[in-house]
């Protein structure tokens, strides 16, 4: 079932003139460019943890995974940097910092 709503001509004008001044007044932004996902093992560098206890926490849903084929997982890297600041999951002072977080940053 499809419902209607009868606008005024006048009311109508008004709407236009309000969706069209919100499009102007909103500045256009540039689409994101496209997460990368990392592997299993890529991720787990990138967290700074085993590969099992990434598994773990996938299973346990703390952390969302992507599948990426019959057999594996992937994870978003927006979603390792979500997890690391929601969790306090920081690499300890002086820890070797992974390559694939230093380039990250």
């Amino acid at each position: 079932m499809q419902h209607a709503i009868l606008v005024s001509e006048h009311e109508w004008q008004q709407l236009l003139a309000d969706v069209q001044a919100l499009k102007a007044s909103r500045p256009a932004t540039p689409p994101s460019a496209p997460d990368r996902i990392l592997k299993v093992r890529e991720a787990a560098a990138y967290l700074q943890v085993t590969p099992e206890g990434l598994r773990k926490a996938r299973r346990q849903g703390r952390l969302f995974g992507v599948r990426i084929n019959e057999k594996e997982w992937g994870f978003r890297q927006s979603e390792l940097a979500r997890y690391l600041t929601r969790y306090n999951r920081q690499p300890a002072a002086g820890a070797a910092v992974p390559a694939l977080l230093a380039a990250a940053a």
